[in-house]
């Protein structure tokens, strides 16, 4: 068997499995790059190419060590960017099956919807947006990453449709589970907003648990029945409740609109609460507590040093954009956790002894 028979044979089943999905689904067909490939001898399909590229990629590498919401945890079992990524695709990949819709497409996506994060997670971005004159979002870093740095700057030339995923996913506090928020989405796009929040809350509350950052005692009504249930249990509940009442979106019943990804109104609501509860109790606290405030502090150190000291930047990072801002954020938003930490140790020696929490 040669290669070029193996390609015919694979994309001649990838027609078949995509005339399977919902009619509402992204067929990978109708996907498009930037710079157009040849797919001659290919045996992976577009979105799968896009998974593989984001998971080789330095990118998606560092996301280990970069901080998911304690900073810099020394403990073992504490969720990372890379272990939160890896549960969005399950939770993700698990839905878009159910629904018969693009798995492909949300497992690309779900991989690299953090790649734009800092080191220290969402107090990295807070610095940062500060300090823009045009605002920071990892969102929007994402993007850039997979478009401008990557590959020597390169670029990673993804489809479109994981593009948009990556770029849309992200959510502010409150309700977020409407239509007018995932206006102009597609589903699959949809499915990685919400596997993210899912995901997160889950291990967000295994985390703050493990570490006795929060006591459960202090919580109320069907908050306190979330928190303290099995994570697996947790989970199962939410998927289940998004699969039930999203099943318009599989395709099997004749309907006039396109539907969303939608949760009933009870467990929509209970999520608001839990996700209210978390930003109240935990997100928002962690940011003010010594340690935040230390986090804080290093990456204004660094942007104030590499800024007043450019040609101390990677070479190759020096020439991605006429703005010198930018260049100093695209250096930062590379390290991870521990590389920042020993950068600023540098500059100001002992500015990181503050940083960790004892019981982490």
């Amino acid at each position: 068997m040669n290669i070029s028979k193996i390609s015919e044979d694979f994309f001649q089943q990838s027609k078949i499995n995509d005339s399977l999905l919902s009619d509402f689904a992204i067929k990978e067909a109708s996907s498009i790059r930037e710079v157009s490939e040849n797919k001659e001898n290919l045996y992976r399909n577009s979105f799968q190419v896009d998974r593989d590229r984001i998971i080789h990629t330095n990118s998606f590498r560092r996301l280990k060590h970069k901080s998911q919401v304690f900073v810099a945890p020394i403990g073992d079992h504490y969720t990372t960017r890379l272990t939160h990524v890896i549960e969005v695709s399950q939770i993700g990949r698990t839905i878009a099956r159910s629904l018969k819709l693009n798995e492909d497409l949300v497992e690309a996506a779900s991989l690299g919807h953090d790649l734009g994060h800092t080191p220290f997670g969402h107090i990295g971005e807070s610095v940062l947006n500060e300090i823009l004159v045009d605002g920071f979002h990892h969102s929007r870093h994402s993007i850039r990453i997979i478009k401008n740095l990557e590959k020597k700057g390169k670029g990673l030339n993804l489809t479109n449709y994981v593009m948009d995923a990556i770029e849309r996913h992200s959510k502010g506090q409150g309700e977020f589970l409407t239509s007018d928020s995932v206006k102009g989405m597609t589903l699959e796009a949809q499915i990685v907003r919400i596997a993210d929040a899912l995901a997160y809350l889950s291990h967000d509350i295994q985390d703050a648990k493990r570490s006795g950052f929060i006591n459960s005692k202090n919580i109320k009504g069907d908050v306190r029945d979330f928190f303290n249930m099995e994570n697996s249990n947790r989970i199962n509940q939410f998927v289940t409740d998004v699969i039930v009442n999203s099943w318009e979106c599989s395709g099997t019943k004749n309907i006039s609109v396109i539907p969303i990804i939608k949760m009933s109104n009870d467990f929509s609501e209970r999520l608001t609460r839990l996700r209210n509860f978390m930003f109240e109790s935990f997100y928002l606290p962690v940011s003010d507590s010594i340690q935040g405030k230390t986090a804080a502090k290093i990456v204004n150190t660094l942007f104030d040093y590499y800024y007043n000291n450019f040609k101390k930047i990677p070479k190759e990072l020096q020439l991605k954009s006429n703005d010198q801002s930018i260049l100093v954020s695209d250096y930062i938003c590379g390290m991870t956790d521990q590389y920042a930490v020993r950068e600023v140790e540098r500059i100001s020696p002992g500015i990181s002894k503050t940083l960790n929490l004892k019981n982490i």
